[in-house]
Order: C-alpha cells, then structure tokens, then sequence
C-alpha cells in the first residue's frame, strides 16, 4: 500500500466533509444523538474525554456540559469554527485539535472516555483506529462509539450514492461494518476493551417534501455534494437523483445505529 495514496484518500474525505454544510446536518439531524452518548457512557465532573472525529462537538460538547474536561479531534478541522460558537453558547470549554483517527495525537492512557458519534467509523482501517480507541484509555476508561447499520436508512443511503462513486482502494474497508457487532468484536480484538452493544434509531427532522429533502441534502451533505459536483459533467446525477427519491419515498426502515460501549481492562 503507497502511503500517498492512504493520504490522498484522507486529503479527499477532509474535502468532502468539508463541503456543503455539515454543521446544518449535524444541528437538523444528528443532535440528539451526542446527548444519548454521553448520558449512556456517564461522563463524571472532572473526567478527561475525548470525542474522536468529533464534528462540531455533538459529544463533546454534551461532555463539557457534563462536568468533563473534553478534547476533540478531528481531520476536518473547517468544522471547528461552528464547534466553537457552539460550545461558546452552552458556556462550555474544548480544546479542539485537528488529528486523524488512525493516528491520534494524545498521549497513552491519558483519557478516561472516549467518544465517536458517527465519525470513526468512516477512516479506511479499521483495526488501526480501534487500536488507537483502546491506546489513549487509560485502564478502566470507557468507550462510546455509534455508527449506522448495515440494515437501516442511512445505511441504504450510502450504498445508494456508493453506487455512483468510483471504488475506494482495497485497503479502505467499508465504513458501515462500524455497524455491526462481529465486525467490532474482531477489530477491537487484542486491544483489552470488553464490548456491549444496543441498537437505537436516529429520528430524522421531516421535509414538506421528497424533492425538498433531495435539494437540501445536496446542497448540504459533503459527501453528495461532491457526488453532484463529479455526476453532473458526466450526466449521471439525474439517476442519483432518482435512486434517492425512491429510497426517501419509502419511511419504512429506520436510521438505526449501532452503539458500541467499551471498558478497558485494569
């Protein structure tokens, strides 16, 4: 594997977030879903956390307002200005460093939470970032990580636009197996975290309609706006459009998630 293309990859994945207008997705439709972490996990007054991939702050700053002294990292550091005028209304404090998930920049051990609300699960090796989860807790430090499921909405939806995308490279492996529990056993591994798992739905804000639900959504999820931005020279956005308008006509399944909780051993 050429490390340029492992960088080139990440380089593309900072852009792509980076695009549109994450934090109005994370505000409309992700939300709640910080606050569920944080409670599930049991942020203490005083504890060190760190949100990996965090956004703009849905754990951390629900951390911060829990007494934690919280830290967030993330590749996409274009984000932090919302994250900051965020945590600046709550009247919370976070140190928020640019770092990637596979490589975080913090010491061993040095962390007694760790999050990730829908955000590790997208780096391209897996082991590597369940590695790095488990390296910077302390023993006895515990872990709250989310990610969408294989079978639910959201999980259909980045298969759909997956379909339109050009093929990640064979090292990259695929984001929504975050979502499954054989998946994570295996990765986490060796790396003497001990696992639960539960099962919740994200309750997505509703739209006066399909179409303005599409239009809102490519003008403000990175990784369709990078989709329109490369299908539409080449006259494929339309059936995007349309394989998109036929999974949002369908409310039947979910957006369910996995939610991973994790204690390091003493």
């Amino acid at each position: 594997m050429a490390v340029s293309e492992l960088d080139q990859m990440k380089q593309g994945a900072r852009a792509a977030w980076a695009a549109g207008d994450y934090p109005a997705i994370a505000q409309r439709q992700l939300w709640p879903v910080g606050e569920r972490v944080v409670r599930r996990i049991g942020v203490a007054p005083g504890e060190a956390v760190l949100d990996v991939a965090c956004g703009t702050g849905n754990a951390a700053i629900r951390a911060a307002e829990a007494g934690g002294r919280v830290t967030g990292v993330d590749l996409t550091p274009e984000l932090f200005d919302a994250g900051r005028q965020l945590a600046a209304a709550a009247r919370v404090e976070i140190e928020w460093i640019e770092g990637d998930a596979e490589d975080l920049p913090v010491a061993d051990g040095s962390f007694d939470v760790v999050t990730s609300v829908f955000g590790c699960m997208f780096a391209p090796r897996h082991r590597v970032t369940a590695a790095e989860l488990a390296r910077v807790l302390r023993p006895g430090g515990r872990l709250c990580v989310t990610a969408w499921t294989p079978e639910g909405f959201t999980g259909s939806l980045f298969r759909t636009l997956g379909g339109y995308m050009p093929p990640p490279p064979p090292f990259a492996e695929p984001p929504l197996a975050w979502g499954t529990e054989e998946h994570m056993r295996e990765i986490f591994a060796g790396t003497g975290v001990d696992l639960e798992f539960a099962r919740e739905v994200a309750e997505f804000a509703d739209f006066d309609s399909v179409d303005e639900e599409i239009e809102w959504m490519s003008s403000k999820f990175g990784p369709l706006v990078m989709a329109r931005r490369m299908l539409e020279p080449a006259g494929r956005w339309d059936a995007l459009v349309d394989d998109l308008r036929r999974l949002l006509e369908d409310k039947s399944t979910p957006a369910e998630y996995l939610v991973t909780v994790g204690r390091r051993g003493m």
